[in-house]
Order: C-alpha cells, then sequence, then structure tokens
C-alpha cells in the first residue's frame, strides 16, 4: 500500500496532539494517511500500553488513516542506532510516503526530538540502495520521502509555515480526547501530570487558533523544515 502521507509519533497521541488536523484536511482531499508509533507509550502517568493501544486504534478511526501501527519500542529508552533505525526505514519503504510528518525537533519530553532525529535520519537512509531490509521475505525497494516535516507539540517553537485546519478543528479535538487516560478528566484518581491540566487540553485549541490569527484563518497547524521549500510559483505561497 502506497501512501501519501506517513506520520510518526514517539507517543500514541503526539500525531493527534501535532498534526491531526492536517491529516483530517488532507484525508478529505483523497489521500491516503497512515501514522507510526514508536512507542507504546507505556511509560506514561496514566493508563497503560493496553489502553492506549485501544485508544490510538479509536483515533485512528476517527481520523480514517488508511493504516496504522506500532513498531515497540522502549518508551523513554529508545535510541536513535543503527538497529532503530533500519525498523523505522522498513516501515518507509514498506509504505513509500511523499512525504514524512514527525516530532516536534524541540520539546519538554526527551522522546519527541530523540524521536524526530530518528525519523529523520531514517528518511535520508531509506534511499540508500546498499542498505537491504526485507518485508514479508522479500527485499525492499530503497524509497527517500520527498520533504520531512516536523510538527509542534508543547514548547512554541516558531514554525516555518503552517497548514490551515480550518472545519477540522472538531475530528482534531475528538481524536485527541479518544486518549481519555491522558488528559483532563476531574473525576480521575490517579497522578496528576503536565498533560493531565485543563490548560493543557485547551492548550490545542487555542494554538492553533492564535496561529490561524497570524495568517488569517480561524485555525492552523506549524511545522519546521530541515531543508529549503521549492515552489512552483509565488502563488503557492498564498
Amino acid at each position: 500500500m502506497k501512501l501519501d502521507i506517513l506520520a510518526f509519533g514517539a507517543h500514541p497521541d503526539d500525531v493527534e496532539i501535532g498534526c491531526s488536523g492536517t491529516l483530517a484536511k488532507e484525508i478529505s482531499l483523497g489521500k491516503r494517511v497512515g501514522i507510526i508509533d514508536l512507542t507504546r507509550g507505556e511509560l506514561g502517568t496514566r493508563g497503560s500500553a493496553a489502553i492506549r493501544k485501544e485508544e490510538a486504534a479509536k483515533a485512528a478511526e476517527i481520523l480514517k488513516v488508511s493504516v496504522r501501527e506500532n513498531l515497540g519500542f522502549a518508551d523513554g529508552f529508545f535510541v536513535n542506532d543503527k538497529e532503530h533505525q533500519l525498523a523505522v526505514i522498513k516501515m518507509i519503504r514498506k509504505y513509500k510516503p511523499s512525504i514524512v510528518l514527525c516530532n516536534a525537533v524541540s520539546d519538554r519530553h526527551i522522546d519527541h526530538p530523540k524521536g524526530g532525529q530518528l525519523v529523520s535520519n531514517a528518511c535520508f537512509l531509506s534511499g540508500l540502495r546498499k542498505i537491504i531490509t526485507t518485508e514479508d521475505g522479500e527485499v525492499q525497494d530503497a524509497w527517500r520521502p520527498k520533504v520531512v516535516y516536523h510538527y509542534i507539540q508543547w514548547e512554541n517553537v516558531t514554525p516555518d509555515f503552517v497548514m490551515d485546519v480550518t472545519g477540522f478543528m472538531e475530528l482534531k479535538l475528538a481524536s485527541v480526547k479518544a486518549y481519555s487516560s491522558q488528559f483532563y478528566d476531574p473525576n480521575s484518581k490517579e497522578p496528576a501530570s503536565p498533560i493531565t491540566s485543563k490548560n493543557f487540553l485547551d492548550s490545542v485549541f487555542y494554538r492553533a487558533q492564535d496561529l490561524g490569527r497570524l495568517v488569517g484563518v480561524d485555525y492552523a497547524e506549524g511545522y519546521t523544515v530541515e531543508r529549503f521549500v521549492a515552489v512552483n510559483s509565488l502563488e503557492d505561497l498564498l
């Protein structure tokens, strides 16, 4: 199955918080989109790996993504090495996306920039034909995505560009709230964490609203790039 866009997240719910409005919009335009979670989020203050698996499936159904997989890396302890790069390369070659979205370049949680760098490195290496990977016993073709974009998470990273997601905030918020074990719940008896506050849940909305304000639309999601973005016409930037 070839996908147009493949979004990676260090934990289940990273993609929903960072770029689910974009994914929902692209899917509505006929694009084939997938999500790859690097870990099961087993070290999260609330919930469990099993609960988050169910929540991730619910969020995927809300967004109508074509596929969602989990690589089962160790939450908090995965590293950017050959073993982990090869696992990501196999996913890139399996789904052959033109666009890859991944974790923020800088963030509060150590897995986020680490995961973003791992995926970015794997995107480059995936294009080298002398790196051999297999899927179901067959050698995979080399494949390098055209672009890699990093979404924004906890920190207010200044975006290089924003995506207008007006009309898709309801889906975005629904996909985030699918992770009911992780976010604001006044009735929860589990320990609190920075992401369980009402302020954090509200921030998903008001960040999109503020980024939209800056470009004259209702809501937007921001991205940073590692390389120059080429356009065919100045009108492409309008």
